[in-house]
């Protein structure tokens, strides 16, 4: 490996080498890749060049399971109920939401270039950015760019981009992420001429569609498993999806629709363990354009000045609770992704994995890695991507609006028009959810548009098989989370929860950050564990409780329930409540 000359220049002089200069940063984006379905074990090159000389977090999540409001969160650091791009399509998502929100005049990659980077992009960047809209107006804030284009962005075979600007273009009988990959090549090589030129440091963001569905729009629509390049075929031939307790369980799982499915028969399986397969091989290219970057950099001397951060908009299920292909559940397949960076300082070979970060995050990371100022308006803050220990917060919020669409052969959506099965696009699949994870618990709570509830203790459940709050109990219900929080009720459990997530589901810029501060302002509770003093009993059992009015398609305040918490003084008044029998929450000495 040769190392840069201004690394070797600081080394001597006993400078950190991450200081000699801005470092460059590479942004790697998969498409709906899956953590529990073990994708990065199938990835040797991602494993031998990022994993094994950087550091992976293992407790990383999408704050919402589906692409375009994910990404938007990934370029904005606001979570979506701030941004307000919450679908896919118009008029909640997609680009022309991304547009009309002043998004395309304020996101990472314009914040990026204002302080002097030059700025790439290759590949996916929101849904519903057309041959028809793709100039109305150009994506800003990129040196250099190349998009895919719908109505083709998930045809492998058969799509179209637009380079710098310029008018579509159609590519017949070339592999999509091979394509997206040799444009991420060439601007590489721009960024590297600039570092050579002028010291100019680069920020590139790659973001091919493996392992998305491929999507055939016209003249019927059609959702199938990814198409593999030619020499991946034979690969995985042997491989299964992972029979965790949750693969198409006997007893049914989870609330409100997923609770009404039927369980996959022999044929689907057999269905799905190809379409993994398939989604497995999409991502060669990808696991092979990652090692080529790697070989580009270290041949320039930059290697040991570019920090390559590897993840994905959003995780993926196949028949894990007994579900079609697809995202946009509450579930740890859907929202917890992986995420692996390398760079100076970084530690090699290290995995986290009790430290809680999001996508909302990464824009904070990438910022503050750069020597750029972190934004009052950031959701998220700058992940320890430099440290050993583990260190960090121990939750983070989740929401979702909308339909969950089943992919597949036999996943079928009236709404969007998939054909070749049975099963339906599933409304009332809009909830808010909060996931903690410490060395002392690990839970997931959620309330469900419907105002279904689920808690899931996850050191004793982690397939979320045996929801606590539901209607039937199950033999880990007789444990439940009170012999690890402090042996504390399950009710009183639930009051602490609901009152973070009345937070969480509203906030904005820090109150995301410190959730717990919002309702304790002297800064004496800090964790769930804390919050559970019994001091706090009668103080939180008095808080409302999350709760929604109606299944919304989009973000409308109004039908989502309370928003307004009680905070926690601790003076006289707190006191008299901590010492009286429970009252009328209405009295006026509690307001």
């Amino acid at each position: 490996m040769r190392l840069n000359l201004r690394v070797a220049l600081a080394a001597l002089a006993g400078l950190p080498a991450v200081l000699s200069s801005r470092p460059n940063i590479i942004f790697v984006l998969t498409d709906d890749q899956d953590t529990h379905m073990n994708s990065l074990d199938h990835m040797p090159l991602l494993q031998k060049y990022l994993m094994n000389e950087g550091t992976t977090f293992t407790k990383h999540y999408c704050t919402v399971a589906i692409c375009c409001p994910s990404r938007v969160n990934l370029l904005t650091g606001q979570l979506s109920h701030n941004t307000n791009v919450t679908d896919v399509i118009p008029p909640f998502g997609g680009y022309p939401k991304f547009v009309t929100e002043g998004y395309n005049d304020n996101h990472l990659g314009l914040w990026m270039q204002e302080s002097g980077y030059n700025t790439y992009y290759a590949g996916k960047i929101f849904n519903h950015h057309t041959v028809d809209n793709y100039n109305a107006p150009y994506v800003r804030g990129f040196t250099g760019s190349d998009f895919v284009l719908d109505p083709t962005t998930y045809q492998y075979w058969n799509f179209t981009t637009t380079h710098n600007g310029a008018a579509p273009q159609t590519f017949l009988g070339t592999y999509s992420p091979d394509f997206t990959a040799a444009r991420a090549y060439e601007f590489l090589d721009e960024g590297l001429n600039g570092v050579e030129k002028d010291n100019t440091p680069f920020f590139m963001i790659v973001a091919p569609i493996a392992p998305h569905a491929e999507v055939i729009l016209y003249p019927t629509m059609k959702a199938g498993p990814p198409s593999s390049a030619q020499r991946h075929q034979h690969l995985f031939r042997d491989y299964e999806i992972p029979r965790t307790p949750n693969f198409n369980p006997e007893e049914a799982s989870g609330v409100s629709w997923i609770a009404q499915q039927p369980r996959l028969n022999d044929t689907v399986i057999a269905y799905n363990d190809e379409y993994q397969r398939q989604r497995l091989r999409s991502l060669q290219s990808v696991d092979e354009m990652v090692a080529k970057i790697v070989k580009r950099l270290d041949d320039a001397g930059q290697l040991d000045s570019t920090y390559i951060i590897y993840t994905t908009d959003n995780g993926y299920h196949i028949s894990q609770h007994r579900l079609h292909p697809g995202k946009e559940c509450s579930f740890e397949t859907d929202i917890n992704v992986p995420m692996v960076i390398r760079g100076p300082g970084v530690p090699a070979g290290l995995v986290k994995d009790a430290v809680v970060s999001s996508h909302t995050d990464i824009a904070p990371t990438i910022m503050q890695l750069a020597g750029n100022p972190l934004r009052p308006d950031f959701d998220g803050q700058p992940m320890a991507v430099h440290e050993a220990v583990n260190s960090g917060p121990e939750h983070v919020g989740t929401e979702f609006w909308g339909y969950a669409i089943p992919e597949g052969k036999y996943g079928y959506s009236g709404k969007y028009g998939f054909i070749d099965g049975p099963a339906e696009a599933h409304p009332n699949n809009t909830y808010k959810g909060l996931r903690i994870e410490s060395a002392r618990y690990s839970l997931y709570y959620a309330v469900w548009c419907t105002n279904e509830r689920q808690l899931y203790n996850m050191k004793t459940d982690p397939y979320q098989m045996d929801n606590i709050l539901g209607d039937t109990p199950k033999k880990s219900k007789t444990s439940g989370p009170a012999s690890l929080l402090l042996g504390r009720d399950l009710e009183t459990v639930v009051d602490r929860l609901d009152a973070l997530m009345l937070v969480m589901k509203s906030c904005k810029g820090h109150a995301c950050i410190d959730p717990w501060r919002q309702i304790h302002p002297r800064g004496d509770v800090n964790s769930l564990a804390d919050a559970l003093a019994p001091r706090f009993d009668a103080f939180y059992e008095r808080q409302p409780k999350v709760a929604f009015t109606s299944c919304e398609l989009g973000y409308f305040p109004d039908a989502e329930g309370p928003m307004d918490y009680h905070v926690f003084s601790g003076g006289v008044l707190d006191h008299i409540r901590e010492q009286l029998p429970l009252v009328d929450p209405n009295w006026s000495l509690w307001t």
